[in-house]
């Protein structure tokens, strides 16, 4: 049944990737997705099935796929029984939020690493000078890497043409990093556009919650998504605590005015960095 997984690799997959082994990464909200061992490599296999609330959510690995291709990535995608599916390169990271979590505290965070956030903002900045605006950006979406830190789960991403039949309207992300100017479009119409500068707020939301485990703005953990969207419209965001440099520029990241915020190059050269 849709939206009751999680769903095991399609048999025309199977044939297709020749898996040797596989591993159950994610299953929630419309997407399943696989750490698959192939003979040509390791790759991440996303299964899109439709929910109650988010039938999109079927046609978006297609989505990512399509923008993955314009960024030169080497993507497989195709139907199956309850939507599409894809199959991308597998990146190895640790989330951001997971990296930090050892200097995390509510009112006395230790030092950030440096490196870490410079690599993300370098991240976001690669994608944005291609044209395109993340619009999920989160702690879980950045893989500090060995070599590199990606951003990854572009499948909300906006910036150039996507075919009909696998485009949906943008109706937010988690509220957690949602930019103010974005929870208003949505209450207002239900659908709002992904922005570079949106990204760099979320960025900073992600920065401050990886570094102190606060959401950006305070609302109850079981508020409805509505009341989540009017506290980020209404309320500041809570005291930046975080230490050194950083807290700074966080600050200045999630100004309420999106002309007011730095550019993802400018957090790199913040941060003793070229872009």
């Amino acid at each position: 049944m849709a939206g009751q997984g999680p769903y095991a690799l399609p048999q025309h997959v199977e044939t297709l990737l020749e898996p040797s082994r596989r591993r159950l990464v994610v299953d929630r909200r419309g997407s399943t997705v696989w750490d698959v061992r192939t003979p040509r490599g390791r790759l991440a296999v996303k299964l899109g099935h439709p929910t109650r609330k988010h039938p999109w959510t079927a046609v978006a690995p297609a989505r990512e796929a399509v923008i993955l291709h314009r960024l030169t990535a080497s993507v497989r995608y195709g139907e199956w029984d309850l939507g599409m599916w894809s199959a991308q390169p597998w990146h190895e990271g640790e989330s951001l939020f997971d990296r930090w979590q050892d200097e995390r505290h509510h009112t006395h965070p230790g030092p950030p690493r440096l490196a870490d956030a410079y690599a993300c903002a370098l991240a976001l900045t690669e994608l944005h000078e291609r044209g395109w605006a993340h619009g999920d950006v989160q702690p879980n979406h950045f893989l500090v890497g060995p070599g590199r830190t990606r951003l990854i789960d572009l499948a909300l991403a906006h910036g150039g043409e996507i075919p009909g039949a696998y485009d949906f309207p943008y109706r937010g992300c988690l509220v957690h990093y949602e930019a103010p100017e974005i929870s208003r479009d949505i209450l207002g119409t239900g659908t709002a556009t992904p922005t570079p500068e949106a990204d760099v707020y979320a960025l900073g939301a992600s920065l401050f919650i990886s570094a102190t485990g606060w959401r950006h703005v305070d609302y109850p953990d079981d508020a409805p998504r509505e009341e989540q969207r009017q506290a980020v419209v209404n309320k500041p965001h809570r005291s930046i605590n975080v230490p050194g440099p950083l807290g700074p520029l966080i600050e200045h990241m999630m100004s309420r005015n999106p002309t007011d915020r730095p550019s993802a190059a400018d957090i790199c050269r913040e941060l003793g960095g070229s872009p």
